[in-house]
Parts: C-alpha cells; structure tokens; sequence
C-alpha cells in the first residue's frame, strides 16, 4: 500500500539523514525516525480517509433520493483508494453490497458482499443469510462466527445468527449462540426474550428491531401487519361471543 510505502521510505530516509550525514547516535536516529514513520503514515491515512469519507456523503445523498445505481457508481469510484490504504477497497464492497442486497439484487449483492470488510456487521450477516438461502450451512456459521468475532456487543447480530441456525435445524447451536451472545452483550431483553422463545419451542421475536429487522428481508412489514389484523378479528369474535 502506498500509504505504508512512502511512511516506510520517509523512515530510511530519516535514519540515513540523521545518522551517517548528521552522526546522531543509531538508536537516537530510528527512534526519531520511527516518530516521522508514525506521523507521516497518520496524516497519510486521514488524507485518503477523508477522501472516501467524503464518497459515502455523496453516494448517500443519491441513496436518499433513490438514485441506488448512481450511489453504486460513486462508491465504485473509491477504489483507487485501496492502493493507498488498507482495508479501503473491502469497506466499499460492504456498502455496495448492502445496497444491492436492500434492493433485493441478492445474486449480484453476494458477489461484492463475498469481499466485504468483516467489521461491517450488517454486510456480513447479509453474506450469512445468502449462504443460508444457498444452503451452505458451514458457510453461514463460518461468516455468523467472524461476524460475532469482530461485532461482539450488537444483539441484533447474534439474534439473526440464532434465527439462521434455528432455520437450518440447528437448533441447539442456536440456543448456545444466544447463551454467548447474552454474555458478550451484557445481557438484553431481547435476546433473553428470544432464547426462551427458543427453548420452548416458539418462534423468535424480531419485529421490535423495526426497520433494522426488515431490512435483512427475512419477513416483509406486511406479514406483521397480518398478524395484527387477525389479531384484531380474533378478539372480536370473542366479544361477539
């Protein structure tokens, strides 16, 4: 990365300046040196930061006015930066690929949320439940398990995990996810409320994370919006009766 390169040879340079043309002592010369290194490769790193911080504005702009092809364009654009920088070029696949996947795009979202950054918790549990619906169940654990890995405190994350392994009859492992993920959160209602759910067999409670839920297009709004109603004509009849 280019970034590292140049800090690297401002470095050597100080090193070689300071010691042989100047003649301070070796060790005094690569401590000041490995200070130039450090600052040099900071004020690198923001630079191009900044760079892409300033793409994602823009592509969000367009995402807010439904220009989605036109924000996949301009997060595109950013690659250039990962020659820079690393982990530049994963973070932009994780975007697009979390746009294509809302956009319902699934074939072509799994193709850029494959290189995705594993940090971006979203974008990997989008990955899990695309290997789930292929029903490559290894994969699904192995990209929840990095996900949990790198995201430890986000209930909304091992919540999908337990659902993804309840789904693919995996329902002791689910069970044992939502153990570990009470524990790394600290505990949460919800969770809790859910791994009882799972231990007596009922099924998990997602609608209260709202939008943050739909969005992984496990269950469409409408379908609680049915419930509701035949909630409400259930008890109806009941007071007819």
């Amino acid at each position: 990365m280019f970034n590292l390169a140049i800090s690297l040879l401002v470095c050597a340079l100080a090193v070689v300046t300071l010691h042989l043309l100047a003649g301070l002592n070796i060790w005094y010369a690569a401590i000041i040196a490995l200070i130039a290194f450090a600052g040099v490769y900071i004020l690198l790193m923001r630079h191009v930061m900044k760079k892409v911080g300033d793409l994602m504005e823009i592509a969000q702009r367009d995402i807010q006015a439904g220009r989605i092809e036109k924000a996949v364009k301009t997060l595109e654009s950013g690659y250039k930066y990962g020659n820079w920088q690393f982990y530049v070029k994963p973070q932009i696949d994780a975007q697009i690929g979390m746009l294509l996947y809302l956009r319902r795009d699934f074939a072509k979202a799994f193709e850029f949320l494959q290189k995705g950054f594993v940090r971006h918790w979203v974008a990997m549990a989008m990955l899990g439940i695309c290997y789930m619906k292929r029903n490559k169940t290894a994969k699904m654990i192995e990209t929840f398990q990095k996900a949990t890995a790198a995201t430890k405190k986000e209930p909304l994350l091992w919540n999908l995990y337990a659902l993804c392994l309840d789904k693919v009859g995996e329902k002791e492992k689910a069970i044992a996810a939502m153990e570990k993920g009470i524990k790394k959160c600290g505990g949460d209602e919800h969770l809790e409320a859910n791994l009882q759910a799972l231990r007596v067999g009922n099924r998990m409670r997602m609608q209260d994370y709202g939008d943050m839920w739909y969005q992984f297009h496990l269950e469409k709004p409408g379908a609680l919006i049915k419930q509701q109603t035949k909630a409400i004509q259930g008890r109806r009849k009941i007071v007819r009766r």
